[in-house]
This record gives C-alpha cells, structure tokens and sequence, in this order.
C-alpha cells in the first residue's frame, strides 16, 4: 500500500453522501492508505469500493446530540501516531475538509509534529443538497452571495448579527443546526423576515434518505413544529428556497431510515474485507 519513504497524512473531503461525488484525486489517496480515520457522515460504500482490503479504518465520528463523540485530541493522536509508525494515514471527512471541521487543529497538530500532510477538498454539504434540490444558491433577482452558518447554541450569533441577517438579501445555510431550529425560526419572525423568503430543511442530503421540506416562516411550527428531523439535516433560507419546486428533479424518496452510521461506544463492526472499529 504505503511506498513513500516518509510518512503522510492527507485530509480529505469525502462528498455530503452520494459516493458518486468523491473527488478522483480522494479515491486515490483513499486507495494508498494504510489506516483511515473516518467521520460518521462518510459513505460506507466509500470505504468499501476505495479503500485497500488490509487498510485498518477506524471510525472516529462525532455525534454531539447523542453525546458521543471522538474528542478531537484523541483524533490528533492517531493521526501522529500512526504516521510515526510509517503509515499512511487517510484523515477522511464529510462533505469538504475546510467547512466546519476542525481541520485547523489537526493542521496543528501535524505541523507541530512535522509530519507532512495534503488537503483534499470535497463537495460540501451546502452544495450538494442545494443541487440535488433543485435550489441554485446564487441567482439573479433572488440572491447574489450565500453565507454558512451554524446555530447550535445561542452565543454563536450576537444581536445586531441576528438583524443583519434577517435584513440580508443572501442566501443562508446552516450547518448544525435542526436542534435549534424553533429558536431560529422565531428570531427570524421576531425581526420581521421579508415574506418573499422561505425556509428549507433538507434532511440527509444526496443520499437514498433525502427529504426536502419547505415552508415560509408564519407555517413553519404548524407544518414542522413536531417534526424531528433526520441527521444530517441541512437548513437553508432565502428567496431561492422557492424555485425548489419549479426545478427539483429529485422526488422525495418514501424509504424511511439512517444513511449513516451512528457512533457507538466501544463497538466493532464486522466487515467482510476491513478491519472497522469506533474510537470513541
């Protein structure tokens, strides 16, 4: 597999879910590692078409709302750990490596250690679930710059930020954030959206699971107020939201379930050809 001389780490962006959407140049770095360190929002059938039959993958996902996650350090660790070792180590991510990733405290890490490293971008999940909604992020006469955004606690965003965006004519997508989203929704009524912009939340985008719901925002909470929506969900806002159903070309699929794999403490996944387990 590994025939550098000097070990590597590449940082990789592995697309918001459809595997069809993984760069050519992740698949192969994928296909040179000794050892992956994957995020839960990966494709399993990423894994299982690219990597090497004797890569050792190691699953190292975060799931805050379940309060299960890998800590970052421990992530760190491997990375240099393993790259000591004189592997090569794919540090493989969901969506593009740069966008809401922590990627800068790995980057430090590797750089303190001296270990060298590549970034791969990926698709990120705005992109795609926009795409394969239908919802172009950027149009004429709706919106000429888009904005990501994460909302999972109150602190993120300060007052007079709230009423720049509410003012804005931007397209905004946030990452992060179904847990939130009754609380966003009703600051945004509180400082009075314009009706021409709606709401979409887009659950498990890219993937046989993707649902997109729309709405404007005075029936978001009789529509959506119970619903709980599958993770990833993605939660865009704007007047584009509303060429959604104009142009979608993807219907809503009537599978229900999970595209990916929920973290769990300590657990080994069996496999037919890798070595999967969670480090957690």
């Amino acid at each position: 597999m590994n025939n550098s001389i000097t070990p590597k780490v590449y940082l990789i962006g592995a697309g918001p879910g459809d595997p069809d959407l993984i760069t050519v140049k992740a698949i192969k770095a994928i296909a040179t590692a000794d050892v992956i360190l994957s995020d839960r929002l990966v494709s399993p059938e990423i894994l299982e078409q690219y990597a090497h039959k004797k890569a050792e993958i190691i699953y190292v996902g975060k799931e805050c709302s379940k309060k299960a996650s890998t800590p970052q350090s421990l992530i760190n660790q491997l990375m240099i750990d393993y790259a000591f070792q004189n592997k090569t180590v794919a540090r493989l991510k969901g969506g593009d490596v740069s966008i809401f990733s922590n990627i800068l405290d790995e980057l430090q890490a590797l750089k303190q250690n001296h270990i060298p490293y590549e970034i791969i971008p990926g698709i990120t999940a705005a992109l795609g679930a926009a795409a394969y909604a239908g919802m172009p992020l950027t149009a004429r006469n709706y919106a000429t710059s888009v904005r990501f955004l994460t909302y999972y606690k109150s602190e993120i965003l300060d007052e007079s930020y709230w009423n720049e965006l509410a003012a804005t004519e931007d397209t905004l997508v946030f990452y992060m954030s179904k847990g939130n989203l009754s609380n966003l929704v009703e600051k945004f009524i509180e400082l009075n959206i314009s009706k021409e912009k709606k709401i979409a939340v887009i659950e498990q985008a890219t993937t046989p699971y993707q649902k997109v719901y729309t709405s404007s925002f005075e029936d978001f909470s009789k529509n959506f107020a119970d619903k709980n929506f599958a993770s990833p969900s993605l939660v865009v806002i704007g007047k584009i939201v509303g060429l959604h159903e104009e142009f979608s070309w993807l219907d809503n699929t009537e599978q229900e379930g999970l595209y990916f794999k929920s973290v769990s403490n300590g657990s080994l996944i069996p496999a037919t050809q890798n070595l999967f387990q969670y480090a957690v």
